[in-house]
């Protein structure tokens, strides 16, 4: 049920319009799921809904938390099932105010990020999200494809150690990678290929031109021919491991071979920055950056939208023209981002993205804070403890699975009850605060 609401003598109508709204949320179960109760997916999609949940066999992949058509966030106190119940997206609409000013007048009646927990067993796909101006020319001519007309960019927060294959390796590693891979050469070349050792660093458009002509000859190989030199690779990796140790790299490409045999994403890995993170790290991407997440759970964040160009292990349609022609090809080791603390117990990841950004509060047993009232919206996930959230408008009790919506110029006090974990995604400081 919502949050108890305090009416106050004066300004009860200002008060009612911050009230604090729990939500019943989406789940996805994408075959690269992980299984049950396993999956952290599962236990806060189990906390947070009513309904009878497989833990067995299912695969629990993604919470969604926001307004998106596609994984809508109900009003708690509706149908208990939330089948027939107001979306957050609705309630929004009947109260524009709870997004503030500037947000309605840049995004209109809807949140301009969308909140995800993620649950990764196996690799997804080797994929892009389009920029605006493309994602308007897909939606419109596959709208079955690609569900909505706008960008995609995202950050991924590591809640356990989480792998990524991210953006292309520095120019300096490709050069290695072509000598050390000669399916490569094989696959797209010899003339192709050895381009990549003319070129100098600062060139930035001949090295994108030359990188491009690359992988858009490796990811167009045809499937009798990706399978042979899959096999190649396969087999010579297995002969060199008696003799020397394999790279992690190495190890990773004959991973995804069994899992995605003869797949030209097993190859094209080799382009892609190798990227571990460690729980509080952040990982985020821009529009038109190739990326994979491989293992691991985290909390993403990123632009309303579900737009994915896919390219590679997977199952699923398709699209390497489009997707060796959006990319940027910009090389280089992608940022990680550690947060920053902005007061006790609570740390910021801020990325250069107007629609979003993440604090994580870790508050330990018995101790109090304050989360500061924001001209935007937030969202709220608590993934671990118990503890006490007020307003002004309302005060309740919050555990595990908790998902609440802030309307915008809300103060949140915190008390907690056991250690307490609690994640925000709100609309990026930056653009809230610009003059």
């Amino acid at each position: 049920m919502e949050i108890a609401t305090v009416v106050k003598a004066n300004g009860g109508c200002e008060a009612d319009r911050r009230r604090l709204l729990r939500l019943k949320c989406s789940v996805k179960d994408y075959a690269w799921g992980t299984i049950g109760s396993d999956s952290l997916v599962y236990r806060v999609y189990t906390a947070n809904s009513d309904d009878q949940i497989d833990s067995t066999t299912r695969p629990y992949a993604e919470l969604w938390m926001g307004t998106h058509e596609s994984g809508p966030s109900y009003l708690e106190d509706n149908d208990a099932d939330g089948s027939n119940g107001v979306t957050l997206r609705s309630w929004i609409n009947e109260n524009p105010e709870s997004l503030g000013d500037r947000v309605l007048e840049k995004w209109g009646c809807d949140l301009p990020f969308l909140f995800k927990v993620l649950s990764v067993a196996r690799p997804l796909s080797i994929q892009a999200h389009p920029d605006k101006v493309l994602a308007k020319k897909m939606h419109k001519a596959h709208p079955n494809l690609y569900k909505d007309d706008n960008h995609k960019p995202e950050m991924a927060l590591a809640y356990t150690q989480f792998e990524a294959l991210c953006g292309f390796v520095p120019l300096q590693e490709l050069k290695s990678v072509i000598r050390a891979i000669p399916e490569i050469e094989e696959l797209v070349g010899s003339e192709e290929a050895n381009q990549v050792f003319s070129i100098r660093e600062h060139d930035d458009e001949k090295v994108k031109s030359v990188v491009r002509t690359i992988f858009t000859l490796l990811m167009s190989a045809g499937p009798d021919t990706t399978k042979q030199i899959v096999f190649k690779l396969k087999r010579r990796l297995h002969m060199e491991s008696q003799e020397r140790h394999l790279t992690d790299k190495e190890r990773l490409v004959l991973k995804l071979e069994k899992q995605y045999p003869n797949d030209i994403g097993v190859i094209s890995a080799f382009f892609f920055n190798y990227v571990k993170l460690s729980p509080g790290e952040a990982l985020y991407l821009g529009a038109n950056e190739p990326h994979a997440y491989l293992f691991g759970e985290c909390i993403e964040v990123m632009a309303t939208s579900d737009n994915v160009v896919r390219a590679g292990l997977t199952s699923k349609p398709l699209d390497i023209q489009s997707l060796c022609s959006m990319l940027t090809y910009k090389l280089g080791f992608p940022e990680i981002l550690k947060g920053s603390k902005i007061r006790p117990y609570i740390t910021r990841y801020l990325p250069p993205f107007e629609e979003f950004e993440v604090d994580v509060c870790d508050l330990p047993c018995g101790a109090s804070t304050v989360f500061p009232s924001v001209p935007g919206p937030s969202l709220l996930l608590v993934l671990q403890g118990e503890g006490r959230m007020s307003t002004d408008a309302s005060a309740d009790e919050i555990s595990m699975g908790d998902v609440l919506f802030v309307p915008a110029d809300t103060e949140i006090q915190l008390k907690s009850s056991s250690d307490l974990k609690l994640y925000r995604a709100g609309v990026n400081n930056r653009f809230l605060y610009s003059l």
